[in-house]
């Protein structure tokens, strides 16, 4: 049998686009001869949905867009398998069922709903979803296919040292001697996950003695970046398809008797830029804007974000602004405006020395008697946040955050300065981990200047000031910030791991403790790690931590 895998990148409460979307790719799927094309998870309604699932109308407008699809397929030489969320059955105490629904002709020849409900990192979807109780296989033109959605295939006991639930769909499914497995994910992107995922289904193939065919989702919705990269392998787990990372697509594959292919390799660096570029352009998009604002330092964190900017939305779409201080060297403009010019985005400069000395000057008589601060440099920050966002709202430009997780962890940022804007692009990403991919993307020709590349990182908020004035050099200050926000490792066992002092371990842990509540008031971070800043951690604000 040939199997489409369908691709799409659906946006959530969008019915009438990802219609669009799924009867393109099912018509183009049945003209190269695939008697069944898969989706993804909830594809049709747009994952993750939150608490949309909620609301009757939303639900109802599910079961609607289902019937509407259901009709226009009633022709096509191609079956279907698709994801959506449906009202639950009264009384059972959730509002919907996560569902993967078969068609065919216009028929449901089954409705399947989701059995393991991940509640862990970024997923909650025991709020809202009612867990199947059963699972049975369905025959296509004499076929018997075991389908199941997404966390259901990832609890095999023989592949994870620990699984997470005490039950195995597929040992129940396998019951019933399926001859394929056909799984419809909405499995969110972190460094590495593609290739486990890989892994993961193969081992559950060579169990199995079957094909499997995972579709995922691709495309970014808020924070959540997904990598599509569907696969198909056969019975003997090698690898037969495998659809683009990144990007909309559709694969053609019989599973039965196609020739297994190398999997692909991808550098780390490539997938987190292409990942960035992804989510960047899918969040300014899917909130309906064309155009972003980015405030440039002459820093690598803002030229970082000004490159994914541009290759996510095109040059005519970004307006970079350099905003010097008393304290900004003529380097830092330069440098600035070589980046612009080596994107071909629009560059454009506004000093804010007369600003910030207005300030002070209105400030004077309440701060009579005190030195100079942490105040003074943090106002810097402030004017600029003010400059971006009335720019902002006069060009209809969304601005986009520049700093990093090294930063956002430590609390090295400025809230109302800095932090302003809608979008962290690049807020799951190590100060170290800027350099390798900004050095990647200069591997064939100059993107990012080599000054900025190589000069001493500063926030240059005052005279001769440098990050290292008030946290340890990166290469020290990561591994830490990457070990207990990550792993939550204990600070005497990172200290042992690398070699550092523990006080010094536990003095950045201290910092880390204490900006919560920067953290809790920044913008959405794309996530690029199995544990970044927002939804998938969450800790209280008003707390006090023992280190």
């Amino acid at each position: 049998m040939k199997i489409a895998l369908a691709q799409i990148d659906p946006t959530v409460g969008d019915f009438t686009g990802n219609l669009e979307k799924i009867l393109a790719a099912a018509t183009k799927a049945a003209a190269g001869g695939a008697r069944l094309t898969v989706f993804s998870e909830l594809a049709l309604c747009g994952y993750p949905p939150a608490d949309f699932l909620e609301k009757p109308a939303f639900l109802a407008r599910c079961r609607s867009a289902l019937d509407e699809l259901s009709a226009a397929t009633k022709d096509l030489t191609t079956a279907i398998l698709i994801g959506t969320a449906l009202p639950a059955p009264a009384g059972s105490g959730k509002p919907a069922v996560n569902a993967a629904v078969l068609l065919d002709g216009g028929q449901v020849l089954l409705e399947q709903h989701k059995r393991l409900l991940p509640f862990y990192d970024v997923f909650d979807e025991q709020r809202y979803f009612r867990r199947a109780e059963s699972q049975k296989v369905v025959e296509l033109d004499g076929l018997r296919v075991a389908i199941s959605i997404c966390e259901d295939a990832w609890n095999d006991k023989q592949f994870w040292k620990h699984p997470l639930y005490s039950i195995d769909p597929m040992e129940e499914l396998m019951r019933q001697v399926p001859a394929i497995h056909l799984n419809i994910s909405a499995s969110p992107f972190w460094h590495g996950k593609p290739d486990v995922r890989r892994q993961m289904l193969s081992a559950i193939a060579r169990r199995d003695g079957i094909p499997v065919v995972m579709v995922n989702q691709v495309g970014g919705n808020d924070s959540l970046i997904f990598d599509g990269s569907s696969v198909a392998v056969n019975a003997r787990g090698e690898l037969v398809a495998q659809a683009a990372s990144f990007a909309d697509d559709l694969v053609l594959v019989d599973p039965f008797n196609a020739a297994p292919i190398a999997a692909p390799s991808e550098d780390e660096n490539e997938a987190a830029f292409k990942a960035l570029v992804l989510g960047t352009r899918d969040y300014v998009r899917k909130c309906g804007f064309s155009k972003v604002l980015i405030g440039l330092s002459g820093g690598i964190d803002s030229a970082l974000v000004a490159a994914i900017a541009t290759e996510a939305l095109g040059p005519e779409n970004v307006l970079s602004v350099g905003m010097p201080s008393p304290y900004s060297s003529q380097g830092s403009v330069d440098d600035s405006r070589r980046l612009a010019e080596n994107l071909g985005i629009r560059f454009e400069t506004i000093g804010i020395s007369e600003i910030f000395a207005g300030f002070n000057h209105a400030l004077a008589p309440l701060f009579a008697g005190r030195a100079e601060d942490l105040t003074e440099e943090n106002i810097q920050p402030r004017i600029r946040g003010t400059l971006l966002m009335a720019l902002s709202n006069k060009f209809n430009a969304l601005v986009l955050t520049t700093g990093n997780k090294s930063e956002m962890a430590v609390g090295y940022c400025t809230l109302y300065g800095d932090m302003v804007g809608a979008l962290a692009v690049i807020g799951d990403l190590m100060k170290t981990r800027v350099y390798s991919v900004c050095r990647w993307l200069n591997r064939e020709r100059e993107v990012i200047p080599s000054a900025i590349l190589d000069k001493p990182p500063s926030a240059e908020l005052r005279p001769g000031q440098m990050d290292t004035d008030s946290l340890p050099p990166y290469d020290v200050l990561d591994p830490i910030v990457e070990a207990y926000v990550e792993r939550y490792e204990p600070p005497a066992r990172i200290a042992q791991e690398h070699g550092f002092d523990l006080s010094l371990v536990k003095q950045v842990v201290r910092l880390i403790e204490r900006s919560e509540y920067k953290r809790q008031q920044a913008a959405p971070v794309l996530k690029l790690t199995a544990k970044s800043f927002g939804l998938g951690r969450r800790f209280p604000i008003a707390v006090k931590v023992q280190v």
